[in-house]
């Protein structure tokens, strides 16, 4: 699925795809992400992602209006204030899909699959 934006030229189509790396290069900025995790369901595995599969771990959805609501999934680095992190991440995407796609962010949920620890996810 794709945003649609309407201008007075006509329409522009953004792919979900381009709205998960933006937010996800927004998302890696962010002091204390130390990237984006994927979870095999199966076997209840963290992997953590980095470069151009971090955008696994962000699920993109976007409703009528081209609003966009997004979901993390991060892995966090050891001794930071968690909730300092998720205020950061939420401002920081929420100003950069703006900015670059022109797009509104509605919703943001942040979840923290796991914390690295010297090089060492736990």
């Amino acid at each position: 699925m794709a945003a649609r934006i309407q201008t007075e030229y006509g329409s522009i189509l953004i792919d979900n795809e381009v709205v998960a790396k933006v937010a996800g290069l927004a998302a890696m900025d962010c002091y204390g992400v130390v990237g984006m995790a994927s979870t095999n369901v199966k076997d209840g595995i963290v992997q953590l992602l980095l470069g151009d599969s971090l955008t696994k771990g962000i699920k993109v959805e976007t409703d009528e209006d081209g609003k966009v609501r997004l979901e993390f999934h991060i892995i966090v680095e050891y001794g930071t204030k968690i909730s300092a992190i998720a205020d950061n991440l939420l401002d920081t995407v929420q100003y950069r899909v703006s900015d670059i796609l022109g797009m509104e962010v509605s919703h943001v949920d942040i979840f923290v699959e796991g914390v690295r620890v010297d090089g060492n996810e736990k």
